[in-house]
């Protein structure tokens, strides 16, 4: 068994993976209404909030771990917030050492990547490995509050970057949407809770570098154009707006998203297309991509809701596909293991 460990941003977070059987247990501690207060994740209150939730959790999830049948401690040790990173590095140094399991560092950002898959391991542990060679090459998106990425998952798990944003990510652009609207933290949620009677061509928004000459995505303009937007606007009139501003701001954002990723599944043999991170949630986009993948003929692979944000599941997931927890242990069984803040997608 792997325990998987989280601590990047705001979420503390504890799972036990069996690959054999599947999750065994997952633990959580999200610090979102702390962090709501003052509009977005402040570092020094997320390291002390990780520093005082990581004992709770691990004495709830003592009675399902037995230290004596872990092959490996995984924990996030990049990208990520330094401070943060650092309270799960010391966590799982601390464990191992005492529980003389080795410690594996693993990557945020693959630990998303590899989340789409879990529900297949889920549905059947057994027939897993030969269900994977149906799925690849994998197209994924990757949409976060930091990152908006394109990749390739290909045979030998071997990830490749296909495309990111060339400013704002896809999350940032709807946190920051909402701070201008006046909805509040995070703005992904709100945004879309908002939409829901609104009317989606009701204010013409850009759609970022639409060019067909390039994939990459842009989403600084959509930002800048919706402020303009409601400085035209008094208050009365942006209240009375609202639904019809968040369903287009919305709709930018999803169309934008869904048109670039069409494009290049459309020209590269993929198998299946993925979703992943937090504004994955988005039903929206969902329902986009899953008509994307249909019209290319492809399975439509998202993670589940529970591991669409900042899990650690996914890590020790993604450790276990990586074949890290297979390696033999370096030397010092992990205890030099250090955090990276600036991590790739493609660092193992």
């Amino acid at each position: 068994m792997i325990l998987g460990i989280e601590s990047s941003c705001d979420e503390s977070a504890l799972a036990l993976f069996d690959p054999a059987t599947g999750l065994r247990g997952e633990w959580l501690h999200s610090q979102v209404a702390l962090h709501g207060v003052y509009g977005g994740v402040v570092p020094d209150l997320a390291s002390r909030e990780h520093l005082r939730h990581f004992v709770p959790l691990l004495r709830a999830a003592m009675g399902d771990i037995d230290p004596s049948t872990l092959t490996a401690i995984a924990v996030t040790r990049g990208p990520g917030l330094a401070s943060c990173l650092a309270m799960g590095v010391s966590t799982a140094k601390a464990l191992g050492l005492a529980w003389d399991v080795p410690v594996i560092g693993g990557n945020h950002l693959r630990g998303h990547a590899w989340s789409p898959f879990l529900p297949v391991h889920a549905a059947d542990p057994a027939a897993f490995a030969g269900e994977l060679g149906t799925l690849l090459p994998h197209l994924g998106l990757l949409v976060s509050g930091g990152n908006t990425l394109l990749f390739s998952l290909e045979d030998g798990g071997r990830i490749r970057p296909v495309a990111s944003t060339l400013d704002d990510a896809a999350g940032e652009a709807l946190d920051k949407g909402a701070k201008l609207l006046g909805l509040g933290y995070p703005g992904g949620p709100l945004i879309e809770a908002a939409a829901q009677n609104g009317r989606r061509d009701a204010y013409d928004f850009p759609r970022g570098n639409n060019s067909r000459k390039t994939v990459e995505f842009s989403f600084s303009g959509l930002k800048t154009s919706l402020r303009y937007t409601l400085e035209k606007m008094d208050d009365a009139a942006v209240h009375a707006a609202l639904p019809d501003l968040c369903a287009s701001y919305e709709e930018a954002v999803v169309d934008a998203l869904a048109r670039k990723t069409a494009r290049v599944l459309a020209d590269g043999g993929y198998r299946s297309l993925g979703i992943s991170g937090g504004v994955s949630n988005n039903r929206r986009l969902r329902a986009a991509l899953d008509k994307v993948a249909g019209k290319n003929g492809v399975s439509f692979l998202a993670a589940d809701p529970r591991h669409t944000g900042d899990n650690a599941a996914m890590i020790a997931f993604a450790i276990w596909m990586d074949g890290l927890a297979d390696e033999p242990p370096p030397e010092d069984r992990g205890l030099g293991l250090t955090f990276d803040p600036s991590l790739e997608l493609a660092d193992v």
